[in-house]
């Protein structure tokens, strides 16, 4: 069994705070975080040679791992900053013409709206974001009122397969087979994903897919892949035209000269990949994950009854990993975050998705009930006092 007060001993998480917001940016443990800084040592011993000569290699290296881990080839997946960036080299390339469409829901996140906005607008395509209704009552209702966006116009589809906002579980598996069998593009957005829900590439019919290393797997920030499926992978223009076009020493693919050669940057976070991994494996991340989990299902209903709402989801692991969104009344969002950091010391976002606001907690190896039970206490005096925070009639 883990030895859950060592694994709690192992974040370098600031003492005294309570931290209920891993999913926005992920924590990373001490030997992920030594592993980081020995390769940024590495780097400064002798940049040259690490960037120039040996960078190759060694993200070779770190994207093997990563498929082993995530089910695909490795030459199918390069390294970016963040899942933003994969979708903006997604976006910007992808062969749109007025009229068309690309098929999303109302439950994306909310820099992903404005990046198809941005370049649906210019090609004069549209992107459709498909009303969802909360609460969601079964992954069938989903799934029907997502084809709902569906027309002969449609050119792909762009889902989320964790939602940020509401903590969801979509039905992505299925979605994504009812679009290959209807010829349609299928791209995820998976920023939530890797470490905290497993994940196949393999048997998921997504033609892209980008998921965060730097959250749920815990690599120091600005890890993140995009996997193309080789036959869309000479679709896409780099972001940033470097060294990699028309390179004077190609390698066996266009598409990670492309997009890993883009000029002088730290690619530590990147090869902290493997050490992720090790870790994870080490303390049995499976059973970790599976207590988080019980611990966020456990509480739900608890938190809405307080502020008198309803979940916005049926309360099971179809639709709920480490996290859970509580819809709540305020009219001052940003100020009942800031109040719970300074005033109780609880990290934990207060999410603002179009008329919805959500108080969301995520769960991570460090956390325990006593946590939940202090947000808790906290929600519940704020609640009497009734300025920042008003129950649900």
């Amino acid at each position: 069994m883990p030895d859950y007060n060592h694994l709690k001993s192992q974040f370098l998480l600031r003492p005294g705070i309570t931290y209920l917001n891993f999913a926005s940016f992920g924590a990373c443990p001490r030997p992920i975080f030594k592993n980081y800084q020995d390769w940024q040592l590495l780097l400064e011993s002798e940049p040259v040679q690490y960037i120039a000569v040996d960078s190759t290699a060694r993200l070779r290296t770190s994207r093997e791992a990563l498929a082993g881990y995530i089910n695909c080839d490795a030459d199918d997946l390069v390294y970016v900053t963040n899942p933003t960036y994969g979708i903006n080299i997604i976006a910007k390339s992808l062969d749109l013409r007025e009229g068309d469409e690309i098929l999303s829901t109302d439950l994306e996140y909310g820099a992903l709206d404005r990046t198809w906005n941005y370049y649906c607008k210019q090609k004069k395509a549209t992107y459709v974001r498909q009303p969802i209704s909360l609460p969601v009552t079964s992954k069938e209702a989903i799934i029907e009122q997502f084809w709902k966006g569906y027309s002969p116009k449609t050119k792909a589809i762009f889902i989320s397969h964790i939602t940020s906002s509401t903590a969801l579980r979509l039905p992505v598996e299925e979605i994504c087979e009812m679009a290959k069998a209807k010829g349609l593009l299928t791209i995820v957005d998976g920023a939530h994903v890797p470490g905290h829900i497993p994940l196949d590439l393999s048997k998921l019919k997504a033609d892209i897919y980008t998921g965060a290393c730097h959250k749920w797997m815990m690599t120091p920030k600005g890890n993140t892949f995009l996997y193309v499926k080789k036959e869309f992978q000479d679709r896409f223009d780099p972001v940033i035209v470097s060294w990699g076009y028309e390179s004077a020493a190609p390698s066996h693919s266009r598409f990670l000269d492309y997009h890993q050669m883009t000029g002088t940057r730290d690619f530590s976070a990147f090869f902290t990949t493997a050490a992720a991994l090790a870790f994870m494996k080490e303390n049995n991340w499976d059973l970790i994950a599976r207590r988080c989990r019980e611990l966020v299902q456990a509480n739900y209903q608890r938190f809405c009854d307080l502020v008198g709402s309803a979940p916005v989801c049926p309360i099971s692991d179809d639709f709920l990993g480490q996290m859970c969104s509580i819809p709540i009344r305020t009219q001052h969002p940003q100020q009942l975050q800031r109040y719970l950091f300074e005033h109780y010391k609880i990290e934990v976002p207060v999410m603002v998705h179009g008329p919805h606001i959500f108080l969301r907690y995520s769960i991570q190896a460090f956390n325990d009930q006593a946590d939940l039970d202090k947000l808790y206490g906290a929600v519940g005096e704020i609640l009497a006092e009734g300025k920042l925070l008003v129950k649900w009639n």
